[in-house]
């Protein structure tokens, strides 16, 4: 009978230690896979973006160009917006209320015009297959979110 609980106990444990590590190489992966995309121009974050798009929805040569332009538009202005946090995170300021609310404002309205701007090149149905798409990524990155903060919660109390 020991022998069996002590057998158990083992078990349990190398799963344990089994799981922390793929934990840390899935980290490992994701702060490699990001970094990768902050070293990417404008210009190849929008023709992958534009690429991507394009298998997805099957879009025509003139819905591509079109494409890629919003594309391209928006990661010059990603990357700006990276930057200035980035000198924000180095000087160890964090930004008020106030500044937050106009962040996440603006954000809002951003996403707002874009696809305003995606609806209008787009064709009805690849519309539809597009938001189908971004809405099974938003919950996605919701359920991460929420992972994340439930792993954070379990570092804290030990």
């Amino acid at each position: 009978m020991k022998k069996i609980i002590l057998i158990a106990i083992a078990l349990v444990s190398l799963q344990g230690i089994a799981q922390e590590r793929q934990r840390e190489q899935r980290k490992d992966f994701k702060k490699q896979r990001s970094q990768a995309l902050k070293d990417l121009t404008p210009e190849q974050a929008a023709t992958l973006q534009t690429k991507k798009m394009t298998l997805h929805l099957d879009l025509s040569e003139a819905q591509q160009k079109d494409i890629y332009k919003l594309n391209f538009a928006n990661a010059k202005e990603r990357q700006a917006k990276m930057k200035a946090a980035e000198k924000m995170r180095e000087s160890g300021e964090k930004p008020s209320k106030e500044a937050r609310y106009g962040l996440m404002n603006e954000r809002l309205d951003k996403q707002i015009a874009q696809k305003k701007q995606i609806k209008s090149i787009l064709t009805k149905e690849q519309f539809e297959k597009f938001e189908k798409g971004s809405k099974q990524k938003k919950m996605k990155q919701r359920k991460q979110q929420k992972q994340r903060g439930k792993s954070k919660q379990r570092f804290k109390k030990s």
